[in-house]
């Protein structure tokens, strides 16, 4: 069912729900410097709404499952594990992390069977486009259409933890079916690779653009804990993930053209606010 979770409230009833997979909200980082109460309201009260409606219902769920984000943890630039300290560098990662903590709050006062999964990078075939820069590999791709050259942030030395989206799914999946409740699991590929890699699986243009402040240089799921307890393994390499996505260039002809200039506009507030 797809439906807005601002108005979940107007909703009578949905009918027998065993399972909730919630992706629903903002996803984009830098966005949220200049839009922080719209990344509120979408991915932390809309949250507490949903998983309200499932209480008010009484709604008996087998699994809720809540797609958190890694970015909770900050500039680790270290193999991050579940016990890892969080800390807060952006609007997004805030809001992402107090729907998670809504979420196992709600779970454990309401007997509702809760798990957040943190995910590191991922991406696909049919990931988004939207009218804000965003996600490399999307920006990469219509660099390559428009035969552009990519822009890499700084060096581009740093790594991030790549994982294709049927690693993704199949996780969630058995997570779902699972006997946890309230637990965390990181989720990625856990062998980071770096920008300049990513790159040269898809392009042979590139120029360089100013590092960002506020991201980390690393970024390393620690996946022992998911590979234990949900007997899961990531079983695609970023390679195999990036010529999947360069069979079908033409889902990112309509996507937007990120030139130099305007990431430069795009990224002046996150400059700003988050230089120190």
């Amino acid at each position: 069912m797809n439906l807005n979770l601002g108005n979940i409230d107007k909703i009578k009833s949905i009918g027998k729900i065993d399972y909730v997979f919630h992706f629903a909200g903002h996803g984009e980082l830098i966005p949220s410097i200049e839009n922080p109460l719209e990344y509120f309201n979408n991915n932390s009260f809309n949250t507490a709404k949903l998983i309200d409606y499932i209480r008010n219902k009484k709604i008996r769920l087998k699994k809720f499952i809540y797609a958190a984000s890694s970015s909770c943890y900050g500039i680790s630039n270290i193999k991050t594990h579940e016990r890892a300290k969080i800390k807060i560098e952006h609007p997004y990662a805030f809001s992402k992390f107090i729907g998670e903590q809504i979420a196992f709050h709600w779970g454990k006062i309401y007997k509702i069977p809760v798990i957040s999964i943190r995910i590191f990078n991922a991406y696909g075939p049919r990931s988004r486009t939207t009218n804000v820069y965003g996600a490399v590999i999307g920006v990469f791709l219509k660099q390559k259409i428009s035969n552009k050259p990519l822009t890499i942030v700084g060096n581009g030395n740093q790594k991030r933890d790549f994982l294709f989206i049927s690693d993704l799914c199949d996780a969630f999946y058995k997570a779902a079916l699972s006997k946890h409740d309230q637990e965390v699991f990181n989720l990625g590929n856990g062998k980071p690779r770096s920008i300049n890699t990513l790159a040269k699986l898809i392009h042979d243009k590139y120029t360089k653009i100013p590092w960002r402040p506020g991201e980390p240089k690393v970024t390393h799921a620690n996946i022992k804990k998911i590979k234990k307890m949900l007997n899961w393994k990531p079983e695609i390499s970023l390679e195999v993930g990036i010529n999947h996505i360069l069979k079908d260039l033409s889902y990112w002809k309509k996507a937007p053209l990120w030139t130099v200039n305007k990431i430069k506009k795009a990224t002046k507030n996150w400059m700003e606010f988050l230089r120190n």
